[in-house]
């Protein structure tokens, strides 16, 4: 647990009244405007699911799923889902999508081993999404066409916002700059990855980080991902390797990289393959999803996940996501947090 410190003295803009319409503002405003964009239609998402089948979010492989016994089945366990990465594309193939459409949801998930600070809270929310595309889909280019759409409708979202609330301010540049990792270390070779995405962003206020996943120059990766879901390993005719990124934002209140959103093309068989043999987890292979994916039981993708209490906690100025979102906090971190004057829900 961790609080990190402010770049200024801190006092809420919106008093807590406000701050729970504007919320209902941002998520209804920025899921219709992005939904049209990316011809999504809204479905109905799991909360839990059965354990051994291939299809919970390992994000970065270590944590652990919360799980609780089913007394209508025999006690038979099943699993909080971390995210919905693959539950979506299996999904797609359910509602019968073609290229170009896709789904979104509501996504709400418990993630017992996440590390809490300001922008990190045991309770997730998110729109999750995921798009069917063709094989001639799989490139930079439309990753970054998406990437823009998104990103429009973000800063769509803040002018709605500051129309009804003029004492925000508005933080979101016009456009948002593409970097891979492997430049990113180039230009920054003497720093961290985290260190790296804070210089990026504090220069350009906006970025999209690709090929997060793979090895670096230094034989480490940027950062972790699950060798199943975003294809962070296949070469692209730019020279880079990866499909997938981040899009992370400059957050003037902390001072610091802010992450929006987690997304990317998905992997197709040979990507899978690829990635499962270098994480040593080739016996994935055998589960329910991941033989899917091998024999093309389900529409090649592009999908990812938006930070619904991210990106209201960044639109409204505040401190910490607990004032966006109820969830559970240490005693120890709501006394700091009062002691400057954050009042978390």
């Amino acid at each position: 647990m961790k609080l990190f410190p402010l770049a200024h003295p801190y006092t809420s803009i919106l008093d807590k009244c406000e701050t729970e319409r504007a919320i209902v503002c941002i998520k209804n405003f920025f899921q219709d405007t992005f939904a049209h964009k990316l011809n999504l239609m809204r479905v109905t998402a799991p909360l839990f699911i059965r354990p051994g089948t291939g299809i919970n979010d390992d994000l970065n492989g270590t944590e652990r799923p919360v799980t609780f016994p089913v007394k209508d089945d025999k006690q038979t366990q099943a699993v909080i889902v971390h995210s919905l990465a693959k539950w979506k594309r299996i999904a797609l193939a359910t509602y019968g999508c073609k290229r170009g459409e896709g789904i979104y949801t509501d996504m709400k998930a418990i993630r017992a081993d996440e590390e809490l600070d300001n922008t990190h809270s045991l309770y997730v929310d998110q729109w999750d999404w995921e798009m069917a595309i063709a094989p001639e889909d799989r490139t930079l280019e439309y990753l970054k066409m998406i990437v823009e759409q998104i990103y429009q409708a973000m800063c769509a979202t803040e002018e709605a916002l500051i129309v009804q609330y003029p004492q925000l301010k508005a933080l979101l540049p016009p456009a948002i700059h593409f970097v891979h990792t492997e430049e990113l270390e180039t230009m920054y070779p003497l720093l961290t990855p985290k260190e790296r995405e804070r210089a990026i962003c504090k220069k350009y206020g906006a970025v999209f980080l690709i090929g997060i996943g793979g090895e670096l120059q230094d034989g480490r990766a940027h950062d972790g991902r699950a060798p199943d879901y975003d294809d962070w390993s296949t070469p692209t005719i730019e020279g880079f390797k990866g499909l997938n990124g981040d899009i992370l934002v400059w957050n003037p209140m902390l001072d610091d990289a802010y992450e929006l959103s987690s997304m990317g093309i998905r992997v197709d068989k040979t990507a899978l393959i690829h990635q499962l043999v270098a994480q040593g987890k080739q016996d994935r292979r055998e589960l329910m999803f991941h033989s899917m994916v091998l024999n093309s039981k389900i529409p090649l993708s592009i999908g990812g996940g938006i930070g619904q209490s991210r990106l209201c906690m960044l639109l409204l100025g505040k401190a910490h996501i607990g004032e966006v979102q109820a969830s559970l906090w240490p005693e120890t971190m709501i006394t700091q947090c009062a002691e400057k004057n954050i009042y978390l829900l």
